[in-house]
């Protein structure tokens, strides 16, 4: 990890964009470069500077127009092996050519009669309709704008979300409903509404088995601003303290580092049961030798003289 690794990627850092193996050795690096953490920190006041000034709603033509430029950039990189060579060869021709206008005029009126047809469908009960667990459309990450509502059925396990695309729609369905987590997930990661974060948060803590809930667990406790996320986080993950190596390093980081002493204290409790990892021990040695917090450093005393001795 160099200084032009960390000062490429510090606007995916800043914008939270960075895998969590990446974000880990950025932020060992900057903790030990005063130049790269300058950077850093002044990127962030730009963005904190940035973030006062009103943000217009964009028009869905620009959004449309937009995403036929990226798509166009994305498909001029080198063309990959199999399939994507011919897909990619014929979108550059096009674009060589100046079809990129006639191009987006197309796929707009094409949307815009999709749209139409799908809404008359769902009204009159036709083939788009869909009944049960999803919606007629099921939602797209890369269209989705922002999660608005999270509500669970009382006494079952029925999940309805509202959120938004070019314009609002709601999901309903079973949280074992792929595209229900879907929106569970992007709303744990992407919201800026803390209280739908936590909603979320609260409902993927029902499924930790699942791999991707499980991360987005992982990376919520690392990296969620809210002290009320990480501890629901830590909520989740507790039966796999033991089993997943993974899931412990985060607790221990958390108990290292957090900020918050209520999510410390929850880590504890958590670190509790696993008595022979040697990084756990040495955790705990260092908190009960120099921890600020007189709690931490108690807490961590008495854990430390309730472990079994390892020969």
């Amino acid at each position: 990890m160099n200084c032009e690794w960390v000062r490429s990627n510090t606007a995916l850092y800043v914008y939270d964009e960075l895998l969590d193996d990446e974000r880990y050795e950025f932020e060992r690096h900057v903790d030990r470069c005063l130049g790269c953490r300058r950077e850093v920190d002044e990127l962030r006041q730009l963005r904190t500077d940035m973030s006062v000034i009103p943000v217009k709603e964009p028009s869905p033509n620009l959004l449309a127009a937009s995403r036929m430029r990226l798509q166009e950039a994305l498909e001029s990189e080198s063309p990959r092996a199999g399939w994507h060579r011919f897909t990619f060869d014929l979108a550059g021709w096009m674009h060589s050519m100046r079809f990129a206008p006639a191009l987006t005029a197309v796929l707009l009126i094409f949307g815009f009669a999709a749209g139409v047809l799908t809404t008359y469908q769902i009204r009159s009960g036709g083939p788009g309709k869909v009944s049960g667990s999803t919606t007629s459309v099921g939602p797209v990450e890369a269209s989705i704008a922002g999660i608005r509502g999270i509500v669970q059925e009382p006494g079952s396990n029925r999940v309805q979300i509202q959120y938004d695309k070019l314009m609002p729609d709601t999901a309903q369905g079973s949280i074992d409903d792929p595209r229900i987590q879907q929106l569970l997930l992007f709303a744990a990661r992407n919201n800026m509404n803390t209280g739908m974060r936590i909603d979320s948060i609260d409902l993927l803590t029902q499924k930790p088995e699942d791999a991707r809930i499980r991360e987005a667990l992982i990376y919520a406790l690392r990296y969620d601003k809210n002290p009320g996320v990480r501890l629901k986080s830590l909520e989740g993950l507790r039966s796999y303290v033991k089993e997943d190596r993974r899931v412990r390093d985060a607790v221990v980081e958390a108990l290292m580092k957090d900020t918050n002493p209520g999510v410390r204290s929850q880590a504890i409790a958590l670190l509790e049961s696993v008595q022979v990892d040697s990084s756990v021990r040495q955790a705990f040695t260092a908190l009960a030798a120099q921890d600020q917090d007189p709690y931490i450093r108690t807490e961590s005393r008495r854990v430390l003289a309730n472990l079994p001795d390892i020969e």
